[in-house]
């Protein structure tokens, strides 16, 4: 009966307070929002990071640190120390038990964006997110040697269109003064987006990267040597040498075993790494500045917890007149400061069922406009376990700060003298 009297009596004079307590309220529904929506996003980032290559078993590359080749492979940063010769791509091609490989050839750029010489197992096998393929959103993957495929990224910063003609630049660079002049590319695809790298590349045949690199000695073009695509019909171009392979394991039992012998591997120095592994030690690399920027928004919400606090020891002096009449009607010093529990825990529970509401509406909104505009692929989901205890803390500290306040209450109820019998 008493505690549906303290509730009743909160509810009221939450009500009766609404105009200043929704301003309270509104700031900590504000901050708890800021709270689950840094913890949203970095599980989905991190989700994200993890999957950008998902399905493939190996990377395979000139000898390097693990960290190293996953960057300039998958993430396309920084160069290659070697390349792999083609015969021993050949041999690896070979094995058994292998059942598939990309090779990847890197070396040029596009105004910035990474040129990324493969084949058709590159659209057949490369799996990102959760096993998910890759898709043309228009147009046909190459075929020809001067031919252009253009990631979703590239495609939609830069304007490109099927049909367009790009002139290709020598070196990794943004800034590039050795354009593949002679050799034009035209698109032939443009891919659908799929919030992984693989949005910021260019992609052209094996073939058209040693067709436009005919005639160039030490990154300069000579002149009257290098070819143009007429010039180039019917001519073999099969390249020396390639950057890394993305390999495909049908027996995963084995993938350890065949990881050893190509880090053996005799007739040149290879490295095989576990792309699943150097991605999470990668993620852990970075992963303490995404835990400070948790701390700093946990910051956030207690600080509009102080407010809270102020705001409720502000309109104390207030309800001298509301305790007055509570402790005449009966009303004890301990149901009294059970009121600034029950307003407090109230306000917050009603911040956090506002802060879910609001999480999902702007995700539904923004989530297509992420990833077109930023690459993110971030979804509408059930909260995580972690995601829930995140919340429950808020009316957990909630009930912790507003003992202040109900301390004082009881203490200024206690001094109004109105009659012991009230007090049992």
């Amino acid at each position: 009966m008493r505690a549906r009297l303290a509730v009743s009596l909160a509810l009221a004079s939450l009500w009766h307070r609404k105009k200043v307590l929704a301003l309270v309220c509104l700031t900590l529904t504000l901050s708890v929002s800021l709270l689950l929506g840094i913890q949203y996003l970095r599980t989905e980032v991190k989700q994200s990071f993890t999957s950008t290559i998902s399905g493939t078993d190996l990377i395979v590359g000139a000898r390097s640190g693990q960290l190293n080749l996953l960057l300039y492979t998958v993430f396309h940063i920084g160069d290659a120390t070697n390349n792999i010769r083609w015969p021993t791509y050949q041999a690896l091609k070979n094995d058994s038990r292998l059942d598939w490989l990309i090779p990847i050839s890197l070396g040029d750029s596009y105004r910035g964006y990474r040129v990324v010489a493969t084949d058709e197992n590159f659209l057949k096998h490369f799996r990102y997110g959760r096993d998910l393929p890759l898709a043309l959103a228009e147009g046909d993957w190459f075929s020809g040697v001067f031919e252009v495929v253009l990631g979703a990224g590239v495609a939609r910063d830069l304007g490109h269109q099927t049909g367009e003609k790009l002139v290709l630049s020598h070196g990794g660079g943004r800034t590039s003064f050795s354009n593949h002049k002679d050799t034009p590319f035209t698109v032939t695809g443009i891919m659908e987006p799929t919030g992984t790298p693989v949005d910021q590349a260019v992609y052209i045949g094996l073939n058209g990267m040693e067709a436009m690199h005919v005639g160039w000695e030490s990154g300069v073009a000579i002149p009257g040597r290098t070819l143009t695509p007429e010039k180039a019909q019917g001519r073999d171009f099969t390249p020396e040498a390639i950057t890394a392979a993305f390999v495909g394991i049908e027996r995963k039992v084995l993938t350890f075993r065949v990881q050893r012998e190509i880090n053996q591997f005799a007739d040149e120095p290879l490295s095989a790494i576990l792309p699943g592994v150097s991605l999470s030690e990668l993620w852990r690399l970075m992963g303490q500045f995404e835990r400070a920027l948790l701390g700093i928004t946990g910051f956030v919400v207690v600080t509009s917890l102080i407010g809270l606090i102020a705001v409720l020891l502000t309109l104390q002096a207030q309800r001298a007149h509301e305790i007055t009449v509570l402790r005449a009607t009966g009303a004890s010093p301990a149901l009294i400061a059970s009121l600034y529990i029950l307003e407090c825990v109230s306000l917050a529970l009603i911040a956090c069922l506002l802060a879910i509401a609001i999480g999902a509406a702007c995700l539904s909104l923004a989530s297509s406009w992420l990833l077109t505009s930023f690459g993110l692929q971030i979804s509408l989901r059930p909260l995580t376990v972690t995601e829930w205890g995140l919340l429950a803390a808020v009316p957990l500290a909630s009930f912790v700060v507003a003992l202040i306040p109900a301390f004082s209450g009881w203490r200024q109820s206690r001094k109004l003298g109105l009659g012991e019998a009230a007090d049992q």
